[in-house]
């Protein structure tokens, strides 16, 4: 059981450690990242609060939790999410792709048990990730610097307002918990949902933790690699076949979103 007393003092410091290493600056930050001083004392704030809370519940919740109920779980919100994905297609322009996106959600509704079972990707109906960021991008925002966001990770300036407008958006279109106006349920599922990521980026964060000297930068590269990507993959027709393909954009310090893959190839952001 958590006890909530060692966990608030845990957090307590983690925040007395954050302002003193605040105060560090970077010699040299990269021209890519010039908030790095900032982006490395929050990176290590976001650590401390994973390893001493998200990290050991995710853990639990694997070793409790059957895999065919986490599948369960994940499939039912990554359904939640297609309808808002959709949204987002339809805002940038992409017809085709928020039709294919709003069958999926009808035909994992129905055949899939209320989306617990993804049969449109069984049947070759591929999940087209979006967001709202992306949609910014699509409409000529330039991404502005890299930034670390408490709690939520990996981000830019662009991303930060698109994270904004997630929110609301699910909110608004009934495909976010945050629309339930019964607070324990809610709360009860949107703990549900951080764990459920949480835990999907289990091997993901080993796989960082072993194969990079410096995680930070790590992280860093893959986010920035994987959201140029998602991008070109909606303002470039010869591409545009690999949003189907399942690319997603991975941050291993943020629980509300889920899946980097850092061998995706890099591309010139064109909002930029």
């Amino acid at each position: 059981m958590i006890n909530k007393k060692n966990i608030r003092k845990t957090l307590g410091l983690a925040s007395v450690g954050f302002l003193v290493s605040g105060c560090a600056s970077v010699p040299h930050p990269s021209p890519e990242d010039p908030l790095e001083s900032y982006n490395r004392s929050m990176f290590e704030f976001n650590e401390v609060v994973d390893k001493t809370l998200f990290k050991p519940v995710a853990t639990g919740y694997k070793a409790v939790m059957p895999s065919p109920a986490r599948t369960c779980v994940r499939n039912i919100f990554g359904n939640l999410g297609d309808v808002w994905s959709a949204i987002n297609s339809m805002l940038q322009g992409r017809a085709l792709d928020s039709i294919n996106t709003f069958g999926r959600v009808l035909f994992n509704s129905t055949m899939g048990i209320g989306g617990c079972i993804d049969v449109a990707t069984m049947n070759g109906a591929h999940k087209i990730p979006n967001d709202f960021g992306t949609t910014l991008g699509v409409w000529g925002v330039g991404n502005g610097p890299y930034v670390v966001l408490p709690f939520f990770g990996s981000s830019s300036v662009r991303d930060s307002v698109g994270l904004v407008g997630d929110v609301a958006g699910g909110t608004a279109v009934y495909a976010s918990p945050g629309a339930i106006s019964d607070v324990p349920v809610r709360n009860a599922l949107i703990g549900l949902r951080v764990v459920d990521t949480r835990t999907n980026l289990l091997d993901a964060d080993e796989l960082a933790e072993e194969v990079s000297l410096d995680k930070y930068s790590f992280v860093r590269d893959a986010y920035q690699q994987n959201r140029k990507a998602l991008l070109e993959s909606k303002l470039r027709p010869e591409v545009q076949d690999s949003a189907a393909g399942g690319l997603s954009v991975p941050d291993y310090d943020d629980p509300e979103q889920a899946g980097h893959d850092a061998s995706v190839p890099q591309y010139e952001d064109p909002g930029e």
